[in-house]
């Protein structure tokens, strides 16, 4: 039996999908990118190969910011298209608004009958992103989850600047208040929350289902928060975070 590899090399973390001929998803794979995009596409691979899947017959397709550093693929498609036909294949839904909250840049996809009708991308700031959460995380000396988690319990807090350098100052200052943490870590949740919120009015949302993917997609609270600020339910699934991958891997099926 033949197999299908996607492998997503984002700026943050790569993720690997792999299909059988039955489009079953039967193996993912995670890791941190770190330094060199190439050697984390390595040591994906080795992990396909360690996990019993074999590689002899397997397609292999690429995608994410860092595709082209993938030595073993077949073929690279970006990761808007990826995402698109990832996340019509777990949600089951062929007209659909994507947010991928990645740790770089925030995706808004628009996909009618199955296809990228339009996308929009945030600017060069990193405000509305992982790597946003991230950083203001580190000054609460939390992890994402811990930030999350409390940002339920909290509110009456807001954080003013777009600028995540300004941003960390604000937190800092509100520390040095002796501001409750968890009024900051909801300040810096819906900060994330009204920055997505402004890209997707762009957007219809009419006749379509909204869901999140990416690396924040199993954080209940920004699915709640989500869900109030667009006044529609926002889903997700525990493999949203692999929608390029998966999506990659699809294409790879089609490859001759």
């Amino acid at each position: 039996m033949n197999n299908y590899i996607g492998i997503d090399i984002g700026s943050t973390n790569s993720k690997i999908a792999v299909l059988d001929e039955k489009d079953n998803l039967i193996e993912t794979f995670v890791s941190s990118t770190g330094f060199s995009s190439k050697d984390t596409a390595k040591k994906l691979m080795d992990e396909v190969t360690s996990s019993g899947i074999s590689r002899g017959n397997a397609k292999v397709v690429a995608t994410g910011y860092g595709r082209v550093s993938v030595d073993d693929s077949d073929k690279t498609v970006t990761e808007i298209t990826c995402h698109a036909k990832g996340a019509v294949y777990l949600f089951k839904n062929k007209n659909l608004v994507i947010i991928d909250i990645g740790g770089q840049d925030t995706k808004i996809i628009e996909v009618e009958d199955g296809n990228v009708k339009d996308f929009i991308m945030n600017d060069k700031c990193s405000a509305g992103t992982g790597r946003f959460l991230d950083v203001m995380a580190r000054t609460m000396e939390l992890d994402i989850p811990k930030l999350c988690e409390l940002a339920k319990t909290g509110g009456g807090v807001t954080i003013s600047s777009l600028c995540t350098v300004f941003a960390e100052s604000e937190i800092i200052s509100l520390i040095g208040r002796s501001e409750k943490k968890e009024n900051i870590a909801n300040a810096v949740v819906m900060s994330i929350v009204q920055k997505v919120a402004s890209q997707t009015k762009k957007v219809s949302l009419v006749g379509k289902q909204v869901c999140l993917t990416g690396g924040l997609c199993d954080m209940d609270f920004i699915l709640d928060a989500l869900s109030k600020s667009f006044g529609v339910k926002v889903v997700s699934d525990k493999n949203a975070r692999f929608a390029g991958a998966i999506g990659a891997a699809l294409y790879a099926k089609g490859l001759k």
